[in-house]
């Protein structure tokens, strides 16, 4: 057994503007971080519309599908775009996602990466935004509860960026832990620490600009390990988002690939080593292959 990575060609058919962060070339940044990897390869399916639905209004999907322009790009906010693919590459997210967690919930794997785009932790209940269209690590641990019944699921979201779109879809999911570390003051302006969910299951970790790595480790061993552990999850996600690297330009939290394989490391001590990650940032091409070659050989060597 090893880790299972799920892909598929049509997340590069989400096309951006020229200049645009998060863009398709990022997947060929990802590949080259997989390159050498030991990992098992499975596409993702397309998406259940029953899975977003768990999640999102159905007049939020019909919102979104009915926006895909015939040609060239629409604009949902100012930096979320919508390109004649981008539906089927969210909806393949969508499906890799729930995938991976049938993959691990039923034993077939232990350990799971999708490497999906676009991102979705911005993505709130009405509303597109950070470049987001559908909260695919919230569809994720809802499929893990309510399709598989599980009774106690975590979220950790490490991307620099709040996950404002997953606290949102799970403010008042009280079966599952949503743990988010992010730089703070910066992009979407939420995440504060007294942002703690309907029933106190969120634990918001803002961190300064320049703190570094090191400040990063001291704060996971203090703060969110302690609360992981009184958790007692029986499966953990993680929002993995590689923009908190020294090199990425959207951010300054100053961590290098190392500080992602001793976190990656550490959390896979949680719900018998049973976690599922899924892409979210990172806009350095380098530092974003850097940092999936160490955490996804995390996931390898624990998943074996």
């Amino acid at each position: 057994m090893t880790c299972t990575v799920f892909v598929h060609s049509d997340c590069a058919r989400h096309v951006t503007p020229p200049g645009h962060p998060e863009r398709a070339e990022r997947l060929a940044a990802v590949e080259k971080g997989l390159a050498g990897l030991a990992v098992t390869r499975r596409d993702c399916p397309m998406g259940m519309e029953a899975d977003v639905l768990r999640c999102y209004p159905a007049r939020y999907l019909d919102r979104v599908r009915a926006a895909i322009p015939d040609e060239g790009w629409t604009q949902l906010d100012g930096d979320t775009f919508l390109s004649p693919g981008s539906f089927d590459a969210a909806m393949r997210a969508v499906g890799g996602i729930c995938a991976a967690v049938d993959a691990v919930v039923t034993g077939e794997t232990k350990t799971a990466f999708v490497a999906g785009r676009p991102p979705g932790h911005h993505a709130e209940r009405e509303t597109a935004m950070g470049f987001c269209l559908f909260g695919t690590v919230a569809i994720g641990a809802k499929r893990a509860l309510d399709h598989h019944g599980l009774g106690r699921v975590a979220i950790v979201d490490f991307d620099v960026h709040h996950g404002n779109g997953t606290q949102d879809l799970l403010w008042d999911e009280g079966r599952c832990l949503f743990v988010s570390s992010h730089q703070m003051p910066l992009y979407p302006g939420t995440g504060r620490a007294d942002e703690r969910g309907a029933h106190g299951q969120m634990l918001n970790v803002p961190l300064r600009a320049g703190s570094g790595g090191k400040s990063m480790r001291d704060v996971y061993e203090r703060v969110v390990f302690p609360v992981l552990s009184a958790w007692k999850p029986e499966l953990l996600l993680i929002s993995a988002g590689f923009d908190a690297h020294a090199d990425d330009p959207l951010a300054g939290l100053e961590w290098q690939a190392d500080d992602y394989r001793w976190l990656t490391d550490r959390l896979c001590d949680f719900a018998g080593g049973r976690v599922v990650s899924t892409l979210e940032g990172g806009y350095d091409l380098d530092a974003l292959a850097a940092s999936v070659a160490a955490h996804v050989g995390v996931l390898e060597e624990r998943g074996r």
